[in-house]
């Protein structure tokens, strides 16, 4: 935005004019980047684990409803 708005101000625009908006712009990105990439590598483990104690649940109920069909 900071580039943006320094180009508004001038006729005609030079790099040394837009460079530093366009560092800053790349900074965040990084540093963005840097918290999104292992959250995403944790929710995945997070969301994995939860997936296979799901399956344990029902799998554990499935068996346990079959022992109580089988004495009734």
């Amino acid at each position: 935005m900071n580039a943006f708005r320094g180009l508004s101000s001038v006729a005609q625009a030079t790099l040394s004019q837009v460079a530093p908006g366009i560092a800053e712009a790349l900074v965040a990105t990084a540093i963005g980047l840097f918290a999104a990439i292992p959250a995403v590598i944790a929710y995945n483990r997070f969301a994995s684990s939860v997936d296979r104690l799901s399956v344990r649940y029902e799998s554990f109920m499935e068996e346990f409803t079959n022992i109580l069909q089988r004495r009734s």
